[in-house]
């Protein structure tokens, strides 16, 4: 009797007063909660045992306190623009993830709070609000009859859907191997996944088939559509613009601290003839939701999510400005064969020079463009050259019907055009192709048979989903050719260049009449198979530099990333998406050829350890389609 006195007495002096609603931030309820202990101040508060309040609050007190923790750790950039770029505002994202990771230690938050509790506390009443820029907590739309650049007020109700430097959504919560960050390294039973190069090497080899439903158009124009709506936010070297090259063979404090680097085993029948151990890997930037929002660790899109043509205008208006001749609504292009009677090309890219591009000599340059990534490939950087040669025939078409207006509105003009012309194309060729008929119908896809269509869902989100941008979107990976060949006007075959010798090196295009042939040959020559086969041009020798014989691997990439992003396993997806799932590898051999199946019982301990893009181009594709169940259900 004595003890439980002198406990209530304790209690009743460390604190007179119930905590209030306004000073709580998000009540937790459920088994163990309780409100009597202060995790702030590892103090027990409140009134008489068995009077206290049902369950347990993060106050705001201690989200400031949080946060002050999270300033000593982290530098925050500190701007008043709002054109943010990548690297300020992940300095953000870095901080509320530190805050949220706090919380997460201090409460015990389960995955459920974690994932739907945090990011429904309003940090507006913090001192997070500091720092939080200020597009992504207070945005003021005006009417205006062209679209932003940036993707803003695309809709007014919520106006940073889909703009630049927004996170992608999720259709499945994350997997991280701490709960909150760290990239996933263990299956379902805590059993280690293979490494991502062994997937590739083993689930992936170049043995591929030719798509006789497709051609390599399919292939440039999906590129080019992928970079109109997704490039996650990652570091860049500061002098080259590229990826970091500061992870394989430093010690640990020299490394780059987002370094992820990929493993090679040391019986790698590609890279152990180089002596090569590691390939180096950052992770994306973490983001920063809508609101300064807590949360679990997600990346973010740097481009807009709507089909806008941002591949030919940029997503900022300063570079879009840098593009335009300031006449006439024309986009700057190089005359380069005009005595020859020949279209223009893309103009140099002086700015940058090196960033996605790999010059042999410095009086070398590549192409520019809207979007940073027109030199990846040559086929892609045709794709450009089409659409700013399209552009400015439709400005000079619509300067002689309207002499009286001004490069602005020409431009603009132009522009909507451009954008409906890819649009069009998008829905009506490129992904009927593709998906097929059948879910086109199912997912209500098709266009009308005619007339116009002038509806507008304020409440769908157009936000990328993480899924699609680290793997459903990469299914075209599958579709790549070990070269791309060149063909005449009369459709005869001319030459063919390996794919990795056309990597960030377009320089073909500066031989009169060469670009007609490539694009003639997009047209001629067939698209490998929708299958698990990944040519060897990417999978060992991508972004090969001069000189060398070895590149990086891009489908080891894509498991990496999709690990990094914190993706549930192929399995999951399927439920997801209403399909039947496998318990055994035995009856995954329903939905793979036997040859694969067999494979994944060699490097993974079950069907619910495969990783997401592995299973996706491994599924056989639904009748009419290239595409798999689960990856036409996420595209």
């Amino acid at each position: 009797m004595f003890i439980i006195v002198s406990v209530i007495l304790t209690i009743c002096n460390l604190g007179k007063t119930q905590l209030t609603d306004s000073e709580c931030a998000l009540k937790l309820t459920g088994p163990g909660r309780t409100s009597f202990f202060d995790f702030n101040t590892n103090t027990l508060r409140g009134g008489p045992l068995g009077m206290g309040q049902s369950g347990q609050c993060i106050t705001y007190e201690a989200i400031n306190q949080a946060y002050i923790d999270a300033r000593k750790r982290i530098s925050v950039a500190q701007t008043n623009k709002n054109n943010w770029n990548a690297q300020e505002l992940a300095s953000v994202g870095e901080l509320l993830l530190d805050i949220s990771t706090q919380l997460t230690k201090n409460y015990g938050l389960s995955y459920e709070e974690v994932e739907k509790g945090l990011p429904t506390i309003d940090t507006s009443k913090t001192l997070i609000r500091e720092v939080c820029p200020a597009y992504l907590s207070n945005v003021e739309c005006r009417v205006g009859k062209y679209r932003r650049y940036d993707g803003l007020c695309n809709n007014v109700k919520y106006p940073t859907w889909g703009a630049t430097n927004t996170p992608f959504s999720r259709l499945v919560g994350p997997l991280f191997s701490d709960g909150m960050s760290a990239p996933k390294i263990s299956g379902i039973n805590n059993e280690k996944l293979p490494m991502a190069r062994v997937v590739s090497r083993i689930m992936h080899p170049d043995e591929g088939f030719h798509e006789h439903a497709a051609t390599l158009m399919l292939v440039a124009f999906g590129q080019f559509l992928d970079h109109d709506f997704t490039l996650m936010g990652t570091p860049a070297d500061p002098k080259t613009k590229n990826e970091p090259e500061e992870c394989c063979n430093r010690s640990s404090n020299l490394k780059h601290p987002y370094c992820n680097e990929i493993p090679i085993p040391d019986d790698d029948y590609f890279y152990s003839k180089f002596n090569i151990k590691c390939i180096d890997f950052v992770r994306s930037f973490p983001a920063v939701r809508p609101g300064c929002r807590l949360g679990s660790r997600i990346g973010f899109n740097t481009l807009t999510s709507v089909l806008d043509a941002n591949t030919v205008y940029s997503v900022t208006e300063e570079y879009n400005r840098h593009l335009r001749t300031g006449f006439g609504g024309l986009l700057r292009m190089n005359p380069a064969f005009k005595n020859l009677g020949l279209k223009d090309l893309l103009p140099l890219k002086i700015q940058d020079p090196d960033e996605g591009c790999t010059r042999l000599n410095p009086s070398q340059y590549c192409f520019d463009a809207g979007e940073v990534r027109v030199n990846e490939q040559l086929v892609l950087t045709t794709m450009h050259t089409i659409w700013a040669r399209e552009h400015n025939r439709i400005a000079r078409e619509l300067s002689k019907m309207n002499p009286h207006w001004n490069d602005e509105i020409i431009f603009q003009e132009a522009r909507r055009i451009v954008i409906a012309e890819i649009q069009h194309i998008t829905y009506n060729e490129f992904l009927p192709t593709l998906l097929g008929k059948g879910v086109m119908e199912k997912f209500g896809l098709l266009l009308q048979k005619e007339g116009y269509w002038d509806g507008y869902d304020i409440n769908v989100s157009p936000n990328v989903l993480a899924e699609f941008s680290a793997a459903a979107l990469r299914i075209g990976h599958t579709f790549l050719p070990n070269s791309v060949e060149r063909w005449s006007k009369a459709h005869k075959f001319i030459a063919s260049k390996k794919l990795s010798d056309l990597i960030r090196r377009p320089y073909d295009l500066y031989r009169a009449g060469v670009l007609d042939e490539y694009i003639m040959g997009l047209t001629n020559q067939v698209a490998q198979a929708m299958d698990d086969s990944v040519t060897q041009e990417v999978t060992n020798t991508l972004f090969k530099k001069p000189g060398q014989r070895f590149g990086v691997d891009l489908v080891a990439f894509n498991i990496q990333r999709g690990r990094e992003f914190g993706l549930p396993g192929f399995m999951e997806y399927r439920k997801f998406c209403g399909l039947p799932v496998s318990d055994s590898f035995q009856s995954l051999s329903l939905e793979m050829p036997n040859s694969t199946v067999n494979r994944y019982t060699t490097i993974y301990n079950s069907p619910d350890d495969v990783d997401l893009w592995s299973g996706g181009v491994s599924e056989k594709p639904l009748p009419g389609s290239m595409a798999g169940p689960v990856f036409s259900c996420i595209l």
